[in-house]
């Protein structure tokens, strides 16, 4: 069928004028869940949505995911569809794979020319690493089980409707850490009488640049990046107390392990040689994103025999993605989409004036429904 794609643009700009944080998708969840009913599909509603469509005999199953959430961002755009939600924004583009994949829902509910089952994951909370692992909590591939799994995001600054994946590690790991240093404040004309925190807390932050720059391999691809310093420090208070905040990551397993044991010596060392005390957070949330062999040969093969441009072994990404949990537990492919060079559509992600770019709706939806037919096809009846 012949998609409406006045109607697909309207319910992109709907989603984006009605953002919802990770976890608080309701009125997203609604929509959704309201669509695909509208289109014919089973409909499942936990911590996100699930649509399931059964055609033909087989008995092969595939998952497609596409991310709800939004980000605590104001956004500065100036369309007409301009975020209702202060302070909250759709700047990565999760309104625009919510409508693709509803669009390819509606052209096969109408066109179910495949045989198999097709299962449409609507995830919350991609944002925070969140969402998928809630999913897979609620046993959704233990109720729905599939043979493979898919996602598409976004990519400003490539070309309108480029694909571009790859096999093996496609992005990042995420992992959190925190550093609270306990030394002694007091006067700050008399900085011998205590234990400076902020002394030693930059002591420590040049030091862990160290991990990259001499610990790990040249071209391991990880970043260490402290991005908040706390203290509780005055005018003329030298501080007793410091916290470093940050972010690390890695392109393996193995360099998260070393990212953090080298992290804990260096923090330990220094704070020993000054006399104070420090303690280490080390979290991961976002595991290393993996696309298997099968699954990306195949949106190679459905994006070169579809026309559009093809980048089949693209370099990986430095930002981590929920879909990782789903791509662990199945065999799974993560596969980037050009959303154009200039304009909103070019703006980095997370940009307060990104944009999706609704020309990807067509292009998406149809990517979709052509794969769906590629992995589930129909018995050949010669």
């Amino acid at each position: 069928m012949d998609l409406d794609l006045v109607e697909l643009s309207r319910i992109r700009q709907d989603f984006h004028h009605a953002p919802e944080l990770g976890f608080q998708e309701m009125k997203t969840k609604a929509k959704v869940a309201g669509l695909l009913r509208e289109y014919g599909l089973e409909v499942h509603e936990g911590v996100g949505v699930v649509g399931v469509l059964r055609a033909g005999q087989g008995n092969r199953a595939i998952g497609l995911r596409a991310d709800m959430d939004a980000l605590p961002i104001h956004e500065a755009s100036e369309h007409d569809y301009i975020s209702q939600n202060p302070g909250v924004m759709h700047a990565c583009g999760h309104d625009g794979h919510m409508t693709m994949l509803l669009g390819a829902a509606k052209t096969l509910a109408a066109d179910p020319d495949f045989s198999g089952t097709v299962v449409f994951l609507f995830q919350p909370n991609e944002e925070l690493g969140l969402g998928a692992k809630a999913m897979l909590d609620e046993k959704v591939l233990e109720r729905f089980p599939i043979e493979e799994v898919y996602a598409i995001h976004n990519l400003p600054g490539a070309p309108v409707g480029q694909i571009s994946t790859r096999t093996g590690l496609i992005c990042s790991s995420e992992s959190l850490f925190e550093i609270t240093i306990k030394g002694q404040g007091g006067h700050a004309s008399m900085p011998q009488a205590g234990r400076d925190a902020i002394t030693i807390g930059s002591e420590m932050v040049l030091a862990l640049q160290t991990i990259v720059a001499r610990k790990l391999a040249p071209g391991a691809g990880a970043v260490v990046s402290v991005t908040e310093f706390l203290t509780d420090g005055q005018r003329n208070v030298l501080p007793g107390t410091a916290t470093l905040k940050g972010d690390a990551r890695a392109r393996s397993p193995e360099d998260r392990d070393k990212i953090e044991v080298f992290m804990r010596q260096i923090a330990r060392g220094i704070a020993s040689a000054h006399g104070v005390s420090v303690e280490v957070d080390f979290k991961t949330e976002f595991i290393e994103t993996i696309n298997a062999p099968v699954p990306t040969e195949a949106a190679i093969r459905v994006a070169q025999e579809a026309g559009l441009d093809t980048i089949p072994d693209r370099t990986p990404m430095s930002f981590s993605e929920d879909f990782a949990h789903f791509s662990a537990a199945v065999p799974g492919c993560f596969i980037l989409l050009g959303n154009g060079e200039t304009g909103p559509h070019g703006q980095p992600l997370h940009a307060n004036d990104y944009d999706f770019n609704d020309a990807l709706i067509p292009i998406g939806a149809d990517f979709w429904a052509k794969l769906v037919r590629d992995r589930l096809p129909l018995p050949d009846e010669g």
